[in-house]
């Protein structure tokens, strides 16, 4: 980042304070929903607009800090620069990405990074403003030398939205060494944004940030005062009642407010509880004749039959709503635009909302201090969330106050008042992640001795809050000494290796955890698996299932009588029958077998519907750890190995059948197309070339798919054996040198090429198919006939090896 401006923004010391958003960024105006500044706003503009140096700020919930980050983005993009956007959660970059057409309207691009296999890197290279998440931030460094996420290394600023995300439990130590990678690799400036907090200095200290652009802003700037209290109800035995008397209390809260004229916002725990809280609360209306929203409105009728959800239609007519992330996007934005206009009295919603749009209440009811998490199972609401979804409370402009209010049982109220009261101070998570973290940096290079060690540790935020509270986190030296055992556990465990003068160098092993972000020990048990050998659909299932990943999985009553339908048998301890292959798990914790039938009836499509609630998150996550087996088969086991995993994951994915899922691999063929196309004899995609445009579509597919689907079916390998001048027979003790010529007649892809005679190996061998000349040798040996097989096999593929055979017969 350059000194001073682009000649479109104002030089440093122009006064700003009073000044219109014309009047200080008139180039980007366009760019802002607003005409002019608050005065939170107009505090923190010289060290945004004026200086190059790191910015920290910590203000109340809808103070407005988003205008910050954007002034930064327009004096990085006024100088030629590229900005990078993080947000804590997917559906924020989405959001991100539409608000932001406005830059795209002045002729900036923006560029949300999604997936990798949705990554398109030209248009990231290229793009003015990045949009990621930490998780995709994270992937993106940790790649950076490579082709595809380059880009990363070309930053120029780094937004870092609700930077008090460092606390939490799963994401904080993601980004915190996300933001020191970057740092270390391309020094941006960086502009840190965070709710209020007690120790936003520590962050500034971790950041650089110097005090002149270090912010803390207190309650007196909320635009709107905010009265918050705990309250708590009459606790019973049976959890799902409790949900309805905590219902009840917070009815009884927001009614005063609603029929005053506010809104009031209530959070739950899940999105099924959104729609079930609505449908009660519809009831509890009536039945109180609370008058709120636009019940009578006949044109206002008409707008909701317009909603993809009809339970949802149903529901905001009578003034009550509901807002979760499994809503289509048009669902979303309508009761979003609906509740800002008053239509919506009553709005029931997950966290997420929270953390997102800024669609304030007068009341904000916090329903649900817990949780059901489908990897940690009950757990209690992070602080941070609560903290966020209370800000919410009070509209500018039309509230005089807000009014906050968390519901919770008696034994916990102490615990969520002092966090009223005092706030919450940021800490470090890293020191929980911190062997993998650790073995991250050294499978990337940035870490190569004990000297480089101790650098990083001073780049990150544990050192400094270790530091700033030494009897909580230890002392220094200690720290030092912590991370020496750390790495030492390391190298002793395979993932490091130290040469004769101490560098230090990254195994496979570490490459490999470090690539799919494992814990160590599963990447461990997935070595071990990979160089025992022996693996079957059986073990892969069972060996991803007992991952470490999942050991907090929950296994509820209910399931657990559907996962002993899936599976057979009982829990730990009991006996039982297993699944006809054999292994129910029985053996397994309930939660590891409850994993376990998730992945076996996803892998047929039939999964109960006790499980569904967990299946996607349980599904995602093992997907990613069966891409990490494929991996650690394929460099440990061989090709066939690699292949079988691969042909797991696809049935997982897509619930298909074994003999179908190489269907899988044609691109625009997903589970309904391949359901289709097998029931109608076309399970391979051999069988889809022969079948051509005419075939497919007397198999049910229209015209034009019919054609890509054909043309993408080409595009994969089709294997030809030429045996060539293989003999028939041969005379004992002779022997003579052949060559098999195996090539592909479609595109090509990565194979293993194995040759044995009587089922024992003679070559094997992994090459680009393409074309291979593999050599056999044919020799007159005792037995009568020899029976020599070629088969090949897609270790990133979902395809079915192909095997074939010659039989050679010894005479005399």
């Amino acid at each position: 980042m350059g000194n001073g401006f682009g000649r479109r923004l104002p030089p440093p010391g122009v006064a700003v304070e009073g000044k219109t958003v014309e009047d200080v960024v008139p180039a980007f105006a366009e760019a802002f929903p607003f005409e002019s500044f608050n005065r939170m706003q107009e505090a923190a503009l010289p060290a945004v607009l004026e200086r190059d140096d790191n910015v920290v700020v910590s203000a109340p919930t809808a103070s407005g800090k988003t205008a910050l980050a954007e002034l930064a983005i327009c004096r990085t993009l006024d100088a030629g620069g590229t900005a990078l956007f993080v947000a804590p959660l997917r559906a924020l970059t989405n959001e991100k990405e539409a608000e932001w057409a406005r830059f795209e309207e002045l002729g900036y691009s923006v560029y949300v990074v999604t997936g990798e296999r949705d990554l398109n890197p030209r248009r990231a290279a290229r793009a003015d403003i990045l949009v990621m998440t930490p998780e995709k931030a994270d992937s993106a460094t940790r790649k950076h030398d490579s082709p595809r996420y380059r880009f990363v290394t070309d930053v120029d600023l780094c937004v870092i939205d609700e930077v008090h995300l460092l606390d939490s439990d799963r994401r904080g130590a993601v980004l915190e060494v996300t933001v020191s990678r970057l740092r270390r690799l391309c020094d941006p400036r960086v502009v840190a944004l965070s709710a209020t907090m007690p120790n936003v200095e520590d962050v500034a200290r971790w950041l650089d940030a110097p005090q002149e652009c270090t912010f803390r802003f207190g309650d007196s700037y909320r635009p709107v005062p905010l009265h918050a209290s705990v309250e708590t109800y009459a606790h019973g035995e049976n959890s799902f009642a409790d949900k309805y008397r905590r219902l009840y209390r917070a009815l009884d809260l927001a009614q005063p407010h609603v029929e005053d004229g506010g809104q009031a916002l209530v959070f739950v725990s899940s999105r099924g509880d959104t729609v079930r809280a609505a449908e009660k609360a519809r009831d509890v209306v009536a039945e109180r004749d609370i008058e709120m929203g636009a019940r009578g409105d006949y044109d206002w009728h008409t707008q909701a039959r317009e909603l993809d959800d009809g339970t949802l239609a149903n529901s905001v007519v009578d003034g009550v709503g509901f807002h979760h992330a499994g809503l289509s996007r048009a669902d979303k934005n309508r009761v979003e635009a609906w509740f800002k206009e008053g239509k919506i009295g009553l709005l029931f919603s997950t966290s997420t909302l929270a953390w997102g749009v800024n669609l304030p209440a007068r009341c904000v009811v916090i329903r649900d201090t817990k949780l059901h998490d489908p990897l940690e199972g009950e757990v209690d609401m992070s602080p941070l969330d609560v903290l966020q979804m209370l800000g919410r409370a009070g509209r500018p402009g039309y509230d005089d106050a807000g009014y906050a209010y968390v519901i919770t049982d008696g034994a916990d109220a102490g615990r969520y008042r002092r966090l009223l009261e005092e706030g919450k101070e940021i800490e470090s998570r890293l020191a929980g992640e911190l062997d993998a973290h650790l073995n991250a940096e050294v499978a990337l290079g940035t870490i190569r001795d004990l000297d480089d060690v101790m650098d990083w540790l001073e780049t990150t935020f544990y050192y400094v809050r270790a530091r700033s509270a030494p009897e909580a986190y230890r002392s220094e030296d200690r720290l030092r000494e912590r991370v020496r055992e750390t790495l030492g556990g390391l190298v002793e465990d395979g993932f490091v290796e130290t040469d004769a003068e101490l560098g230090l160098e990254p195994t496979v092993l570490g490459r490999l955890a470090s690539k799919f972000y494992m814990r160590l020990d599963t990447a461990r048990s997935f070595a071990t698996l990979a160089r025992r050998g022996g693996i079957d659909e059986r073990v892969v299932l069972r060996t991803v299932a007992d991952a470490g990943e999942f050991d907090s999985v929950s296994a509820r009553r209910d399931e657990r009588e559907a996962v002993r339908a899936v599976l057979g048998g009982g829990t730990r301890g009991s006996s039982g029958t297993d699944t006809p292959d054999g292994d129910g798990g029985t053996d397994l914790d309930p939660g590891n077998r409850k994993v376990l039938a998730i992945l076996r009836a996803s892998m047929d499509g039939t999964t109960p519907s006790e499980l569904r609630s967990d299946a996607w998150v349980i599904r995602q996550n093992a997907l990613r750890l069966l891409g990490a087996l494929r991996a650690f088969c394929a460099e440990f086991a061989g090709p066939a190995a690699a292949n079988l995993v691969r042909r797991v994951a696809a049935r997982v994915e897509h619930g298909v059948s074994a003999g179908a899922v190489g269907l899988t691999a044609v691109d625009g063929v997903g589970a309904g197309r391949a359901g289709k196309l097998a029931s109608e004899g076309l399970a391979t995609p051999e069988d889809v070339r022969a079948a051509g445009v005419e075939g497919l579509v007397a198999a049910g597919l229209s015209e034009g798919v019919a054609e890509r689907v054909l043309e993408n079916a080409r595009s994969l390998p089709a294997v030809v054996v030429e045996w060539g001048a293989f003999p028939e027979t041969i005379a004992r003790g002779e022997n003579e040198m052949c060559e098999v010529r195996v090539h592909s007649a479609g595109g090509g892809a990565p194979a293993g090429v194995r040759v044995t005679v009587n089922d024992v190996e003679m070559t094997a061998t992994s090459a680009y198919l393409g074309e291979s000349a593999v050599p056999v040798g044919v020799f007159g040996a005792d037995h009568e006939e020899l029976t020599y097989a070629v088969e090949v096999t897609f270790p990133d593929l979902p395809l079915a090896p192909v095997r074939e055979e010659r039989v050679v017969r010894v005479v005399g």
